[in-house]
């Protein structure tokens, strides 16, 4: 797609947020794996912008830096500059410290970093209305249940927009209007400009508002249209902990939507927690209490059992996933089975067909196609090929207080129970392993290795029996 390159976004994400109260700035409390100024971010990558300028103030550069780092991983290709409000006097006040920029651009689209719902599709409906119409200003507009807090949008008798009224500006006939200003704009870039300059402070903190240019913008005889969505949830702005709930639950129903219609089985929709960038595989089962976190990937035909917890990790297809299993940052090849209760930690990668079973550690390491895992046991910083057969309770001993060491071991080995493997070693394929053996050394391939002390039984030396 081609750079849109007369339209700039601007994304207001300077306020304090003090209803929060969180040592946190605002904009980078996070909604769905992501902080909400990535949601504003990314719906401004949608109309390809010629660039984006982020507004900041309250603690500038910690939401400069965490913009800066992430912008590749959220997918932002448009220039992002940042313009920094040094006073918090108002919305204007925000627009106006981009006012070097503006001049620019033929139009300005602005939205707020802390209201992570808009849609891609309704910016670009708001865009193409007022290019269409050649206005000098549009607003979003949506009719809510419950309308106190908001500035309440006034109409002419036609149904034309008259002006904004700010909630502590209304009267009791004003209140009772329940279409508000969703608080997104796309402006003439111009007009906008000549309005800010004769904005004049307003209400009990003296602030700016950038409603009142709407009202200004109308008089110079340009067109102020409103767009309003029946889809009220979008103009939803987070401004306590109790909205930042809501705009979970509400983003996670609309991410839940989204997997069944393509195809996936969510057999209790709303008890998954599954974050924007994860994709699931048609025909994949995923039952209550999932976490699917980060840029997760799960082919098709999976089944995901109940509080299964996934992280950044690569499943394939006809993967079975059970019951409290928790993987991170790996890699589950096709036809594989996991669980229950299975932890795979940082690195580790299960090729076609391997089992890791019943409360098994894998940590930095490769289990071979096929091979078999199956209970109560922990392979870290290990290399093992196809068709292995680990028995219960083998330990990969692979910290000397100071070194990680790698453990080899090849293809179609059997290794016995209560084994302890003291890396480095390497065992060669088609070995066995007596059950309760300590390997230190090199095992050739296709020998029997066994390394335990032996059994000495001493008469009469047990515990004395009581009459």
């Amino acid at each position: 797609m081609v750079a849109q390159k007369n339209l700039c976004v601007l994304i207001l994400a300077a306020g304090k947020g003090t209803r929060m109260k969180s040592s946190l700035p605002k904009p980078l409390h996070r909604v769905c794996g992501l902080p909400m100024i990535a949601h504003s971010l990314r719906a401004a990558q949608s109309l390809n912008p010629g660039a984006i300028c982020v507004v900041v103030g309250h603690q500038a550069q910690l939401v400069m830096q965490e913009i800066t780092d992430n912008l590749q991983t959220w997918g932002i290709t448009a220039p992002v500059v940042f313009a920094e409000q040094t006073e918090l006097n108002g919305s204007a006040g925000a627009v106006r410290a981009a006012l070097p920029l503006l001049p620019k651009f033929e139009t300005a689209v602005i939205l707020n970093g802390d209201a992570p719902m808009i849609r891609p599709e309704t910016l670009q409906q708001m865009r193409d209305i007022a290019d269409h119409e050649n206005t000098g200003a549009l607003v979003l507009g949506v009719s809510v249940p419950d309308p106190k807090g908001y500035g309440r949008i006034i109409r002419e008798e036609s149904g034309a927009f008259s002006c904004i009224i700010e909630e502590n500006d209304a009267d009791e006939k004003t209140k009772k209007i329940n279409e508000v200003n969703g608080g997104m704009y796309v402006f003439n870039s111009e007009n906008l400009v000549s309005a800010l300059a004769e904005l004049t402070p307003q209400g009990p903190k003296q602030e700016f508002y950038l409603t009142d240019t709407l009202a200004i913008i109308k008089g110079y005889g340009k067109a102020v249209l409103v767009f309003n969505t029946q889809d009220y949830q979008q103009a939803l702005g987070v401004n306590s902990r109790q909205e930042l709930a809501l705009a979970e639950d509400l983003m996670r129903a609309r991410i839940a939507d989204k997997l069944m219609d393509n195809g996936v089985r969510l057999v209790r929709p709303r008890e998954v927690y599954i974050d924007e960038d994860v994709q699931v595989g048609e025909d994949t089962i995923i039952c209550p209490g999932c976490y699917i976190k980060g840029k997760t990937t799960i082919g098709k035909n999976c089944r995901l059992d109940g509080s299964v917890f996934i992280t950044d990790s690569v499943i394939g297809d006809n993967v079975s996933i059970k019951m409290g299993s928790y993987i991170e940052n790996s890699v589950i090849e096709d036809n594989c089975e996991v669980g229950p209760y299975a932890h795979l930690r940082p690195k580790s990668t299960l090729k076609q067909k391997a089992k890791v079973g019943n409360f098994c550690e894998i940590k930095n390491a490769v289990i071979g196609e096929g091979s078999k895992v199956n209970h109560l046991t922990y392979i870290g910083d290990t290399d093992m090929g196809a068709g292995v057969n680990i028995g219960a309770g083998t330990i990969t001993c692979n910290y000397d207080g100071e070194k990680k060491h790698r453990t080899i071991i090849g293809d179609h080995c059997f290794v016995g129970s209560n084994v302890n493997f003291v890396a480095p070693v390497d065992v060669k394929a088609y070995s066995k392993i007596g059950a309760g053996s300590t390997i230190t050394k090199e095992v050739p391939e296709g020998s029997l290795a066994i390394a335990r002390a032996r059994q000495v039984v001493l008469e009469n030396k047990g515990i004395k029996k009581h009459d």
